[in-house]
């Protein structure tokens, strides 16, 4: 395969200084069959045809990464330079026998990504995050930023997304926890679902998010749209990016504070990063309890942690302990997640916030320990006492 890689790079310089590009039509595919059936005619019909959707693959796709891309159970596509592919298959990461043939093929692939999508990466720019019509995540970054040559991550969009009982399946949750969480959101209690990169925590906020009654107004507020609620009356906003320009930009933080006014019963925020952490603290406690988000965070603890100092970004001159007072008041259950060392991703921790002095405590309520998992602790009398008046 690799005199064929060898081949097809070769023939697509031709075609290149022959024909130009192209529009990636009839017209070129045309001329790519000529061109292998002139240059290539003493390789059998098969051969060809192989080589042919190469040099095809290397005018107008994404060359390599085109049989990844068709791999179902491919969720991330990782390229580290031109020489190094790697993807994610089941929550573990392998490298994948695939290879750009150049730098400068890795930079044609890049911009046949965003170019569609009205974005470019240069030195001016060096990093680009975009998303892809059918839902997948794209970063980009380039040197002088990437020191061994473009780095390209593309997180796979799954059109449906896992329901509860599909992570009861799958081992995320455990039937009695499903249940429980259930009761919570129906009792609107305001749910954080932590944990770090890779995790799952998307996917277990999108699947808790099944339990809402369907006659509710959601607005959904993310950074890059991947939730995908089935409830029949959803809003879905997402942030953007300034211009070339610098101009343009829309905050998660702007979307959170506009989507106050736009009726909702719920709020979900795909994931707090920055000050837009002050605005969903004041949403949960100003009528609109119920809502969900997720952040990054080691345990329930930290969470809770993280969010005040994301609130204090605002810079609105709180003092640290009101805003610790306002994350006491606002969230009511933390959910933790992780990926474990075999790629099986679970929930291994469902704190209760409780007051304590000065502040908010993560009370833990269920826990997995030594693989066996556990309810910790009775719940708290607000807690119980919410979600039986829900039931």
């Amino acid at each position: 395969m690799g005199g064929l890689d060898e081949l097809a790079t070769s023939l697509r310089e031709r075609l290149l200084r022959e024909a130009g590009d192209g529009d990636g039509g009839g017209g070129l595919q045309e001329r790519i069959r000529s061109l292998v059936d002139r240059e290539c005619g003493l390789l059998d019909a098969d051969t060809r045809a192989r080589l042919a959707a190469l040099v095809a693959e290397r005018s107008f796709g994404l060359g390599p990464l085109e049989p990844l891309l068709a791999d179902p159970r491919v969720d991330e596509v990782m390229v580290n330079g031109a020489g190094a592919v790697w993807v994610e298959r089941a929550g573990r990461i392998e490298p994948a026998a695939a290879a750009f043939g150049s730098e400068a093929e890795l930079r044609h692939a890049i911009e046949r990504i965003l170019a569609p999508l009205g974005r470019r990466v240069d030195e001016a720019c060096p990093l680009v995050d975009a998303r892809l019509p059918d839902g997948s995540r794209v970063n980009v970054v380039i040197p002088p930023l990437a020191l061994d040559g473009p780095a390209l991550t593309i997180r796979r969009f799954r059109p449906r997304g896992m329901s509860p009982d599909d992570l009861v399946a799958a081992g995320t949750l455990i039937p009695p926890l499903r249940d429980f969480l259930a009761r919570c959101v129906r009792a609107r209690l305001n749910l954080l679902v932590s944990g770090g990169t890779g995790s799952g925590k998307t996917t277990t906020l999108n699947a808790l998010s099944s339990f809402v009654p369907a006659g509710e107004r959601i607005v959904t507020i993310e950074d890059a749209a991947e939730l995908r609620l089935q409830q029949p009356h959803v809003v879905r906003l997402e942030a953007r990016p300034p211009s070339l320009e610098g101009r343009g930009e829309v905050t998660i933080r702007a979307l959170v504070r506009n989507a106050l006014r736009m009726r909702p019963d719920r709020i979900v925020v795909g994931e707090v990063r920055g000050a837009e952490a002050l605005d969903m603290l004041a949403a949960m406690t100003t009528g609109h309890d119920g809502s969900l988000s997720t952040v990054h965070a080691g345990s329930p603890e930290e969470a809770l942690r993280r969010v005040e100092t994301l609130a204090l970004m605002a810079d609105v001159g709180l003092p640290h302990a009101a805003v610790r007072e306002q994350v006491a008041d606002a969230i009511d259950v933390v959910v933790h997640q992780v990926r474990a060392r075999d790629g099986a991703r679970r929930v291994v921790a469902v704190s209760e916030v409780v007051r304590v002095a000065g502040g908010a405590a993560a009370r833990e309520i269920y826990a997995v320990r030594d693989q066996r998992p556990r309810w910790r602790a009775p719940l708290g009398d607000a807690l119980a006492r919410r979600l039986e008046e829900a039931a």
